[in-house]
């Protein structure tokens, strides 16, 4: 199965139900007397993080998600049912964001939900309009669109620990002889084509979970080889582990050359704490490695912790692993310290309540989110639906905006994206 970890997708919420015009028939009350229903609210959008999910497969030949349409209401009084929610499951780690970037979710942990697309709330029936001076309303409201908009799903795995290091160097053999995972294992490059995952029992105490990375190659974080597409998995681990083949024919360089990808790539992650391991030691002589280790001490941070081991033999490991506890709780200690308590936002005004009046030649646009609302759920092809969201309008105080800038008798007033009419 193919491993896809970023899709673009077009989410459509559910629109609401139409109200209803209608009257019931009695004697003696004019039409009968209103009893249109309300029409049903559409189904949002929902995205949960699941564990049970681990790729985007299955969004590979599914680039809509259509989330259902609340039912029109009804004579006497009866209203549309409501649409159900769509509710998508979706990895742990992955992150949701509009085709500009702006982030709208990011799904960390197990049944965390986002509502990334509205339903449309359902229109009024006539019934809901009845007033002392309004015995025989004969509009009802039409149900309000639901959102609609381009996503980008990207995954992000999220492990404490990633394995990153040039084809070949064993990060699938170690993962292995560490874990329960069990990812392909063979004797030339870029076996591993997607990330592994892999959770390893330290001492009896600590669970760690590693991510096996594809192997990076030079300029990796400018789109060449596999590895490019996998640097994202990377981000959210807190600690790396880097492996260097024993049998490279300057170790030094293949250290320097993913250290150069990962500083390259569009977040800076040797910022990360990491431990060398200098592995496929089992069959060096012994003055060998240690020139080995010493040309690596000279180059490498002095702050780097630096291992030989053998994945394939287990040698080492176990002194691997009590680094990698130590490493990742002095980091969890730092990240505790270094955390902020939230400061709540305090907003000055109701940005939902905000509106603007623009002239466009003999034209006037009215936009702003609440009032475009309104007009969403107006029948401009009925004069009280009309004469209704005149008077909403001018309650706003968009009316009299209109006045002061010079509007006349016969102008045309649009809303939004929506209709207008005749001043």
């Amino acid at each position: 199965m193919n491993f896809i970890d970023k899709v673009l997708i077009q989410v459509y919420a559910g629109d609401g139900g139409n109200g209803a015009v209608s009257f019931r028939h009695e004697k003696f009350v004019d039409r009968g007397g209103p009893d249109g229903g309300d029409g049903g609210n559409g189904a949002s959008v929902i995205f949960q993080a699941s564990l049970r999910e681990n790729t985007l497969t299955k969004f590979r030949y599914q680039k809509e998600l259509r989330a259902k349409p609340g039912q029109a209401g009804a004579k006497t009084k009866r209203h549309g049912r409501s649409a159900e929610d769509l509710v998508v499951s979706v990895p742990v780690g992955t992150v949701i964001t509009s085709e500009d970037g702006t982030v709208l979710a990011d799904l960390q942990t197990e049944g965390q939900t986002a509502v990334i697309a509205k339903g449309g709330r359902g229109g009024f029936g006539n019934a809901h309009f009845i007033s002392s001076t309004r015995q025989a309303p004969k509009f009802a409201e039409k149900g309000e669109p639901g959102e609609e908009l381009a996503t980008v799903l990207e995954l992000k795995m999220i492990a404490d620990v990633g394995l990153v290091g040039l084809p070949n160097a064993g990060k699938s053999t170690l993962l292995a002889n560490i874990s329960n995972a069990r990812p392909e294992i063979a004797d030339y490059p870029f076996t591993t084509i997607r990330p592994n995952l892999g959770v390893v029992d330290i001492d009896g105490n600590t669970s760690v979970l590693f991510a096996d990375i594809p192997g990076l190659i030079e300029g990796a974080s400018a789109g060449k080889g596999l590895g490019h597409e996998f640097l994202r998995h990377v981000e959210r681990t807190k600690v790396l582990v880097h492996l260097i083949d024993a049998y490279q024919d300057d170790v030094v360089a293949a250290y320097q050359t993913i250290q150069e990808e990962l500083k390259s790539y569009k977040v800076d992650l040797t910022d990360r704490p990491q431990i060398i391991a200098l592995n496929k030691t089992e069959g060096l002589d012994k003055e060998i490695l240690a020139d080995l280790m010493k040309q690596l001490k000279k180059n490498v941070p002095k702050s780097a912790k630096l291992f030989a081991i053998s994945a394939q033999a287990g040698t080492g490991l176990k002194e691997l692993l009590y680094a990698v506890k130590e490493v990742l709780a002095a980091h969890q200690a730092e990240a505790a310290a270094e955390a902020k308590p939230e400061i709540p936002v305090l907003k000055m005004r109701d940005e939902a309540m905000a509106w603007q009046v623009t002239k466009q030649g003999e034209a006037f646009t009215v936009t702003g989110n609440r009032i475009e609302k309104f007009a969403a759920r107006t029948d401009f092809d009925n004069e009280q639906g009309v004469n209704r969201l005149r008077d909403i309008m001018k309650k706003m105080g968009i009316i009299h905006e209109l006045r002061r800038q010079g509007v006349k008798a016969g102008q045309k007033i649009k809303i939004g994206k929506y209709g207008g009419f005749e001043y």
